[in-house]
C-alpha cells in the first residue's frame, strides 16, 4: 500500500515560523514533523510515500530527497505552479502514483497512531476516517463515530479507495464534501484513536509538544 503525506499547506497559522520554512519542516523534539511520520511508516511497512508540496515546496524536496537514507522511496506530487489544490485536489493530482487502496495523513499532526499497510476497506466502502477525542479548538467535531450519533475530530488520518475520488475533476477542492457523499451512501467507515494525537497549527500548540517530550525525556 501506498501512503501518502499531505504537506502542501501554507502554514499561514504558524506565521512567523513558517516564513521562511514550510510547517512540515519544524521540528518537534529536534526532528522535522515530516521525519516523524517517513520514520513511522517505513516502520509499519510502507516503502512507497507519495508528498504532495506547494509552499516553500523545493526545501522539503530537498531535504527528504528519494526517501533512501529513511528506507523508502519518495515521490512529490508537485503543485507548486497550482499553489496548493486543497486536499482533495491533491490527492487527485497524486493519484497515478497512489495505490488502489492507499493510506493519507496529515503533515501537520504529530501522532504515535499505528498505520497499517496491510489495512483492507470493507466492502463497498470507499474511505476510512481514524476520529479522535474533541480538542479545545474543535470542540463540535467533524464525523460521527460509527454507531453513535456523537461527532468527534477527524484526525487527519484515513484509508481510501481510489474509487473515492472517480470522475472528480482536477482541481483545488477541499475533501468534505465527497466524504459526506460517501456517508449519504453508507460507504465510509470510521475508528476512535485515543492515543497521542497533537495538531501542530499554531506556534503554541508546537511549543506546547515540544514542552511536553522535554518533560518527558
Amino acid at each position: 500500500m501506498t501512503a501518502m503525506i499531505l504537506a502542501a499547506g501554507l502554514g499561514s497559522r504558524m506565521r512567523p515560523l513558517t516564513n521562511h520554512t514550510p510547517k512540515p519542516l519544524l521540528k518537534v523534539g529536534g526532528k522535522p514533523l515530516i521525519v516523524w511520520h517517513i520514520e513511522r511508516l517505513k516502520s509499519a511497512g510502507f516503502i512507497n510515500i507519495v508528498i504532495n508540496v506547494a509552499y516553500l515546496g523545493q526545501q522539503i524536496i530537498d531535504y527528504l530527497g528519494d526517501g533512501s537514507r529513511y528506507g523508502v522511496h519518495i515521490s512529490f506530487s508537485d503543485e507548486q505552479n497550482e499553489g496548493a489544490l486543497e486536499t482533495a485536489g491533491g490527492i487527485i493530482k497524486a493519484l497515478p502514483l497512489l495505490s488502489d487502496t492507499f493510506l493519507v495523513v496529515n503533515g501537520d499532526v504529530w501522532t504515535d497512531f499505528s498505520f497499517d499497510s496491510s489495512f483492507t476497506l470493507t466492502q463497498n466502502s470507499l474511505a476510512h476516517l481514524v476520529l479522535i477525542a474533541n480538542p479545545e479548538h474543535n470542540l463540535q467535531g467533524d464525523f460521527c463515530l460509527d454507531g453513535t450519533q456523537e461527532k468527534y475530530t477527524f484526525s487527519g488520518i484515513g484509508y481510501y479507495s481510489k474509487k473515492m475520488f472517480k470522475d472528480v475533476n482536477y482541481g483545488k477542492q477541499s475533501l468534505a464534501p465527497l466524504l459526506f457523499k460517501a456517508i449519504a451512501k453508507n460507504m465510509l467507515t470510521t475508528e476512535y484513536f485515543s492515543g497521542v494525537w497533537h495538531d501542530i497549527g499554531t506556534p503554541e500548540r508546537l511549543e506546547s509538544v515540544n514542552q511536553q517530550m522535554n518533560t518527558n525525556a
